[in-house]
């Protein structure tokens, strides 16, 4: 039952995310408005992350299987890709490489910022 909660809590905000996408028309995703929402009531102690930590470690474990339909997505659609793999690589190698720099430039950033909070 306590995942039941948890996993309640979590799809409300993804709701709530949803709805100020489609009330407020903005370009930003309402999936992605959910979890700037959910960062927010995590960060103002609104909700702890004890009501949720159970249900997001067992998502986070399982994370591979929600890749599943994008995998079977590109499959089927390996026509279109037809004579693009030269650019699609390269834009995957890019965009990995991107995100590790900033990803560690982040991590580094925060060190140094809860160091000096220390």
């Amino acid at each position: 039952m306590k995942y039941v909660i948890q996993f309640a809590i979590i799809l409300a905000i993804c709701y709530v995310g949803d709805l100020i996408h489609n009330y407020l028309a903005l370009p930003i995703p309402g999936n992605v408005l959910g979890m700037v929402l959910l960062l927010i009531l995590l960060l103002t102690g609104i909700l702890e992350l004890s009501m949720i930590e159970d249900v997001s470690n067992f998502l986070l474990k399982h994370l591979s299987f929600f890749f599943i339909p994008a995998a079977v997505g590109l499959i089927t659609c390996f026509t279109i890709l037809e004579g693009k793999w030269t650019a699609l690589f390269i834009i995957s190698v890019v965009s990995t490489f991107i995100i590790a720099v900033v990803t560690g430039a982040t991590v580094q950033i925060l060190m140094k910022r809860r160091q000096s909070l220390e």
